[in-house]
């Protein structure tokens, strides 16, 4: 999404440019691409998921706390909310971001009635970006293997901008932008290591019960 769409817009202050935060880092999957384009990459994250971040609660977070903690005001924030607080999340970004945010939520994420009146109502998107290839997300880790029938989007708002066609990234996507050196961050197998660990306890509990009876 970055290098099919946002780069090639004609925005007010260049990407390479901006400073932009992930407030919500996680295991870091994000932060190469976005080292990419933006001149600085800031991150955080409630907990540590192994890459030792800045711990912030987005949350509760205001251009008056990142000052007071010696932080910069970022031109934008990218980041994976998790879905049952992402709400909150939105708010945070539309008085934080100076220029935009970008949010990868699930689809569903537009709809609801509580979001429209919120968000969709007043604060109409800028752009949303719908994947043509399926993007796999298991929670804590990125599994080049696994498959997913959930469908998800990019959903920016830039500040100035009205709302634009939505835009479909074609397929060959992962496999254009998928760099050697991202396997590093990669945990190949995970989501079928995490499915028979289920099934494993499944399987544990329902003798455990037959047991009993």
């Amino acid at each position: 999404m970055l290098h099919e769409l946002l780069k090639r817009l004609r925005l007010s202050q260049p990407l390479d440019q901006c400073i932009v935060r992930d407030p919500c880092v996680g295991g870091g999957h994000m932060l190469p691409p976005l080292r990419d384009v933006f001149k600085r990459v800031d991150f955080s994250d409630v907990f540590d998921w192994g890459i030792n971040p800045p711990i912030r609660d987005f949350t509760f977070d205001s251009i008056a706390a990142l000052k007071a903690d010696g932080e910069d005001r970022p031109d934008w924030i990218f980041c994976n909310p998790p879905f049952n607080i992402a709400l909150t999340f939105f708010e945070c970004a539309l008085k934080i971001a100076r220029y935009g945010f970008a949010f990868l939520v699930r689809s569903s994420w537009l709809s609801g009635q509580e979001r429209y009146h919120v968000v969709f109502s007043h604060h109409p998107p800028t752009f949303v970006v719908h994947f043509a290839e399926r993007v796999a997300m298991i929670e804590r880790a990125w599994d080049p293997e696994a498959s997913s029938a959930t469908d998800y989007v990019w959903i920016i708002w830039i500040q100035g901008w009205v709302p634009q066609p939505p835009v479909w990234l074609r397929p060959g996507m992962q496999d254009k932008y998928t760099r050697a050196s991202d396997m590093a961050l990669a945990s190949p197998g995970e989501a079928k290591r995490r499915l028979k660990k289920k099934k494993e306890e499944e399987a544990a509990r329902r003798a455990a019960e037959k047991a009993v009876a």
